[in-house]
Formats: C-alpha cells, structure tokens, sequence
C-alpha cells in the first residue's frame, strides 16, 4: 500500500518542466451507494492527483493506460488525453480514460497553484445546483412518492429526480403485453432492466442467461404498455405533484426497455405533469428514435450519460433529438471534453444537466466543469441517504452540499487537500481487496496503438 504524502504547495517553474507521471495505483470501495474505483496518478515531484473511474466500471479501463502514460508531463493533459483516447469507449468502458483525466487535471491545478475550473477557462458561477434522485422501495404508490420527494425538498434540494417505469407495473395483471414467460425472465435475471440499480453490480448480474436479458435493446423486447399500464403511470405522477405541487422540477429516469412507439403515449401523458425531462427512454445512438420521439410530444427529452466524447452528443443535438444532455464527466472523456460538450450544447440551445453516481472525486470534477460552462441546470447526486459519503476526503466544505447547492472551490486542482485513507480502509471492497497496492504488471504493457498503417 502507497500512503506517500501528497504535496500540497505548487511547483517552480524548473519542477513543472521536469515533472514525470511515476505511478498509477487504484481502491475499489463499496457501499457509496454504488462500487467506486478511486484512481491516485503519482509524480517525480510528491503530488499525487486523485480520479476515478465511472460507477459499476473496472479498473482495468485506466490500469492499461498506465504504460501509455508513464515517464509523461500530467501537465500536458490535452496531449495525453489524445495519446488514450482510443483506448475508451461509451457507457462504462469510457471511465478509465475519463476517470485518469481527472487526476491529471488535478495534479496541473496543484502544480500551478490554482482550481481546475481556472485551467478550464474560468467560472461561470459560485454555486452549482444539485438535483437528488429519490427511491422508494417495494410496493408503493405516487403518494409515497410525493412524501419521498418532500423530505428531499425539506433537506434543501431545489430540484427533484425520481424512477418511472415499467417496475411500477411488471407485477399488475394487464398493464404489460410481452411473449409470454419473457417478463418472468425479465423478473429473474433482468432486473436492471425492469428497476433501477440500486448499490453495486454483481457479476452474476452480467453473466450468462442475465447478460443475454440484459442487453436486450429497447426496440427488441416486444414489451407493450398497456392503456391500463399508462393510466397507473399517469396517476402515480398526479398523486406525486399533488404533495410536491407544481412550483419545483422533477425529472424521470429509468423508465425500462420498451419500444419507441410507447415511449410516445407514455410522453404525451405526462405533458400535463410539467415534467422537467424524461430521461434515456431509448438507447442513445437511435439517433432516429429520438428525433421521433422529439417532434411527437412537448415533453423535454434528455439523454446522455452513456456517451463517450463529444461527436455523440453532436450528432444528437444537430438531428434535433434532445432537449437536454446529460454527461457524465467519468464517461465522457473527462472534464475538459465534457467542457466542450457543453459549449457545443449552448451553440445548438440544448439544456446541459450532469450526471453524476460516484464518490467526491467524481462529484468535485463535475463541479469544476459546471462551474466553467456557459449554460447547466443541475448536477446529478445519487448519495443524499448515504450519510459517510464524503467522510473518504478532507479539505472540502461540510456538509458539501448547502440548501440544494455546492460552492465552487477556490482550493487547487478539484479541491480536495487529501484522502481519509483510514476511513477509505473500512470501505474496502469485499470482491476486489487491496488499497493503493502497487501495479507494476502494467508497466510494460505496451503495443503499436498506431490506428493507420
């Protein structure tokens, strides 16, 4: 294990000419709700620069960068990122590049005395907006909801998430229409299909006969809502709005694995609900689907968490098929290409919301980019019931998160002076042990990354 102390004053202008990438070690930590993999990028000069890798990711998206990497200035952090980025992908796979961005980005705002959002431009604005998502387990209804949603707003948050979806309706007779025996498969290896995940992924949930369910793709599963399934979704929301009114946005997520045509009836019935988005209601590169969806209801349309670099985002926004975006910093290629996805949102006038389920580390580099764009409702907060959450750093504000918002740091890099690595040690992921333990076997991993002859 490699506890070294980080360095916390800036470098001389000799130091940073001869600054050198020395190492890249990982923890995985569990229980934030969801698996973190924490990323620590060491240099020649004792500062080390924190990132991490997307939510239900692995480490090994950013351990085989490592030899890509090694011997390099972290300050060149755009060059860098160019060298690996080809070496990521969308959804999960994007992480380890987008996740070792972030540490670079971190260790030149060290180096140089002054926060990210400094380096990404300058900020926009002091405060960054926060929206919660709410769960409710087990059998409950709108009402229960709605009470959910008002602790929420109790607690500060001005901007309100919650799930809705075909799990409020795969156990009511009549409300779904699917081959039959496939919800019963949905039910037993689909579930991530059906709900929304909740905690940290098991292996059995990707493997096998739940792969196969799984990735099934929203055009294919031949699940159809019924009219009776629209109206028990149309009264949940109603019954929602009745406790929190109509004053505070709510956006829906997770709404399962149905064809583009429902997509549509759901849409339109909820037009009177004021609803801020709906949200990956098809898979993001149906560029098609979303136009369609688009141009047949009033409701917001919001994807984007899944994306990896900015060309997705464009060829979504430049077809017409979204109101919103909604990146994720770990997935996108990090903070200075979610920057520039946002600047591209502002030309096309689409909204830019964050998305954001990771530890501090995720949650201060998405800060840093919100504070540094043009135009961002909210950013993204999946732990609001998880009350250590911010107990793995110190150095930041507590609690972090104030009457519904986060203060942009004036610290240098994300902000964060340091990690409780005592803390970190109690959170230690049961599957994947260790804590900063040592990855030379990377060191010499190396090919022609070359993509032309």
């Amino acid at each position: 294990m490699n506890l070294q102390p980080d360095r916390l004053t800036p470098l001389t202008a000799q130091e940073r000419a001869e600054l050198k990438i020395t190492d890249m070690r990982f923890c995985d930590i569990d229980t934030m709700p969801k698996r973190c993999t924490l990323i620590k990028v060491y240099t020649n000069a004792g500062i080390v620069g924190y990132g991490e890798v997307r939510d239900a990711a692995t480490k090994t998206y950013a351990a085989m960068l490592k030899s890509r990497l090694l011997g390099e200035n972290p300050l060149n952090v755009d060059k860098l990122f160019r060298r690996v980025k080809q070496f990521g992908h969308h959804s999960r796979q994007g992480g380890g590049v987008s996740g070792v961005e972030v540490a670079l980005w971190d260790i030149a705002g060290k180096a140089w005395g002054v926060p990210c959002w400094q380096l990404l431009g300058g900020k926009f604005r002091d405060k960054i907006r926060v929206y919660c998502d709410t769960d409710v387990d087990g059998k409950h209804t709108g009402h229960d909801m709605g009470l959910a949603l008002k602790r929420r707003m109790d607690m500060g948050f001005t901007f309100l998430k919650m799930d809705l979806g075909i799990g409020l309706l795969i156990n009511e007779p009549g409300t779904l229409t699917a081959p039959l025996g496939f919800l019963e498969e949905m039910k037993t290896y689909g579930k991530h299909s059906v709900n929304a995940p909740h905690g940290s992924m098991e292996i059995s949930q990707m493997s096998h006969k739940a792969y196969e369910i799984n990735t099934v793709g929203h055009p294919f599963t031949g699940i159809r809502i019924t009219e009776k399934g629209l109206d028990l979704l149309e009264n949940y929301v109603k019954e929602c709005r009745e406790v929190i009114g109509y004053d505070v946005p709510l956006a829906v997520d997770h709404f399962g694995h149905i064809c583009v045509e429902d997509t549509i009836r759901f849409a339109k019935r909820m037009e009177p609900y004021n609803l801020a988005w709906i949200e990956d209601v098809a898979p993001w590169h149906y560029t098609d689907h979303y136009v369609r969806l688009r141009n047949s209801t009033t409701m917001p349309i919001c994807t984007g968490e899944d994306i990896y670099c900015k060309e997705g985002f464009e060829k979504l926004m430049k077809a017409g098929g979204v109101s919103v975006i909604h990146p994720d910093v770990l997935t996108a290629g990090g903070m200075l290409e979610t920057k520039k996805i946002g600047d591209l949102a502002y030309e096309y006038g689409v909204m830019t919301a964050l998305h954001m389920a990771e530890s501090p580390i995720g949650a201060m580099a998405a800060v840093h980019v919100a504070a540094a764009l043009p135009q961002v409702i909210a950013m993204e907060f999946h732990s609001a019931d998880v009350p250590y959450w911010q107990d793995i750093v110190n150095g930041l504000p507590k609690p972090l998160i104030q009457e519904g918002f986060i203060t942009v740091p004036d610290a240098p890099g994300l902000g964060i002076e340091s990690l409780n690595e005592e803390f970190i040690s109690t959170l230690i992921c049961k599957n994947i042990p260790g804590q900063w333990e040592e990855t030379s076997q990377w060191d010499g991993d190396i090919c022609n990354d070359r993509l032309w002859s």
